[in-house]
């Protein structure tokens, strides 16, 4: 086994906060095409592809999604504020599972942020969505406070346990 520099290629749809992962792998130009592939006609809805000014992201990567009629947009140099929203689902992939898990190749990578990001988009609660995860089309329930003595709860842990989500048991 040697050390290796993996890529994962993620996206997040502003208006849903929905995270798409590309894949994993040593070539970002190859995710590219596995993520318009996996949206199929869902890319017709995309109209801007945002990104930063990075190197690894070489005209081949642009074409994938200019054949699709999709404007790139490239974030000002040194701007880390012009695409806030990304800057923060990277942090957040960081700080919950990269930053705490050992990654041993590309398929493990894939399969830890595979799960995570089903946690991320149907379980987790987001702030700009009213405590709604991205996946949940419902209005949020009004708080109530909730008797723990005749409800109980289930916890199930996600990656071993480093997250968990929690339910109300039927």
């Amino acid at each position: 086994m040697s050390l290796e520099r993996l890529y994962a290629l993620v996206f997040i749809e502003h208006g849903t906060r929905r995270l798409h992962l590309a894949g994993v792998t040593t070539n970002p130009t190859a995710q590219a095409r596995n993520l318009a592939m996996t949206l199929g006609r869902r890319i017709d809805s995309l109209r801007f592809l945002i990104r930063d000014r990075d190197s690894k992201y070489t005209s081949a990567f642009d074409a994938v999604f200019e054949a699709d009629d999709k404007e790139i947009l490239l974030s000002p140099p040194r701007a880390p504020k012009a695409n806030a929203i990304c800057e923060r689902v990277v942090g957040t992939l960081r700080r919950e599972i990269l930053d705490r898990m050992l990654i041993y190749n590309e398929a493990h990578a894939q399969a830890v942020l595979t799960e995570y990001i089903r946690h991320y988009n149907g379980h987790r609660p987001h702030q700009s969505r009213r405590q709604l995860p991205p996946d949940s089309d419902q209005p949020p329930a009004p708080a109530t406070v909730t008797d723990l003595q005749t409800h109980r709860i289930r916890r199930q842990p996600v990656l071993g346990g480093l997250i968990n989500e929690y339910q109300s048991a039927a």
